[in-house]
């Protein structure tokens, strides 16, 4: 390793933990989607990865089939998510998705056998950053939202009919009329109810989701913010903390949640301030100890390159709470063709069986498997 990588290694806060896990890169394609999503397409009980206009049969992942051309805006291919959802209640999984430059959110069926998939929109709600799944109603059942800057905030919940299956189709449900770049979703005052967070601070869930207001807290501005913004207690206190990168400049934090009577607030502390485009994040056990993991990673060439810190090196981590602060331990790093960053969309699963999350991370570095071997 050359000095002026061990000095990068040294101002980015890696670990000195003795016995952090490893992983073994697999290069799936060189497409450059940005989302990668897991599920069984076929149906055979193993899982294949979903990216962009392909997807790729598990365990192996070395056979493709195509799914359909996906709309392409410059670097870009306008599908940003890979959300899996059985939406038309066949038993195929189907995923939804949405782009920035056609501004629809929409969803893509699974036809079973060698098929291009059928696009069915779900509505327009404007310039599509990414989106994300969570229970917004307590129903146990996800429901889709979009990040739409500068646009109104929404959900949508999958029309279920008698037996619970879904129908093909969605029910519209506003939140506020304006929103940033950033969006997450969890309980914030302890009410059990599942709030919004924004950048411009964070909206109260009403009692009655049908027919009362989101209240918002403008307790903080996050900027740039990521999606997701991570929802959690940090560090167990019993009040849920956020965890935000930026996904378009430098940073990477946790606001500390503190709680005065019915007054809330939070106090920022940094995470990892020396990388950029910390665009997406997963909370997750990478390394089975029973406790969660922050894995990240810096997205290549958001906005074209454009960003600050656009040409450093890239980098996929996972950081670990050890109890005062986040220790960031290595996935992979260096310049492009070595290291890998995240993109808008990834995901973890057990892809082989073994008990361990493996990672998988699209981008315009290409489609990657980060497969988890644990400590040595």
């Amino acid at each position: 390793m050359n000095l002026t990588l061990n000095i990068a290694l040294l101002l980015a806060g890696l670990s000195n933990d003795p016995k952090p896990i490893t992983f073994e890169k697999q290069l799936i394609a060189m497409e450059t989607a940005e989302s990668a999503g897991v599920f069984d397409v076929d149906g055979d009980g193993q899982l294949d990865i979903v990216s962009g206009s392909y997807w790729y049969k598990g365990p192996e992942f070395t056979k493709r089939q195509l799914i359909g051309q996906v709309k392409r805006v410059s670097e870009y291919f306008d599908d940003f998510s890979t959300i899996p959802m059985d939406v038309n209640g066949d038993g195929k999984m189907d995923y939804v998705t949405g782009g920035w430059f056609g501004q629809t959110l929409y969803w893509a069926e699974n036809p079973g056998g060698n098929k291009e998939w059928a696009i069915h929109e779900i509505t327009k709600p404007g310039n599509v950053e990414t989106t994300r799944a969570w229970d917004v109603d307590n129903d146990g059942h996800l429901d889709i939202v979009p990040n739409t800057p500068n646009q109104p905030l929404a959900y949508y919940t999958l029309i279920r009919d008698a037996g619970g299956k879904g129908t093909g189709e969605f029910e519209k449900h506003p939140v506020t009329q304006k929103h940033g770049h950033g969006l997450g979703f969890g309980d914030i005052n302890g009410d059990g109810r599942g709030d919004f967070i924004v950048p411009e601070g964070w909206l109260e869930a009403p009692q009655d989701l049908k027919n009362g207001k989101w209240k918002l807290h403008d307790t903080f501005q996050l900027g740039g913010a990521s999606v997701p913004i991570i929802v959690t207690d940090v560090n167990k206190d019993g009040l849920n903390d956020l965890i935000v990168g930026q996904g378009h400049d430098y940073g990477l934090h946790w606001y500390e949640q503190v709680k005065s009577g019915d007054k809330i607030s939070f106090i920022k502390h940094a995470i990892d301030p020396y990388q950029s485009q910390y665009h997406t994040m997963e909370w997750v056990d990478i390394d089975n100890d029973g406790e969660m993991e922050l894995v990240t990673g810096k997205r290549y060439r958001a906005h074209n390159g454009n960003d600050p810190g656009g040409n450093d090196f890239l980098g996929m981590y996972y950081f670990k709470w050890n109890g005062e602060s986040f220790t960031k331990n290595v996935i992979s790093y260096g310049p492009f063709g070595e290291g890998k960053g995240a993109g808008l969309y990834f995901s973890v699963a057990d892809l082989n069986g073994n008990g361990m999350k493996d990672i998988v991370v699209a981008g315009k570095d290409g489609l990657v498997v980060f497969h988890n071997k644990g400590s040595r």
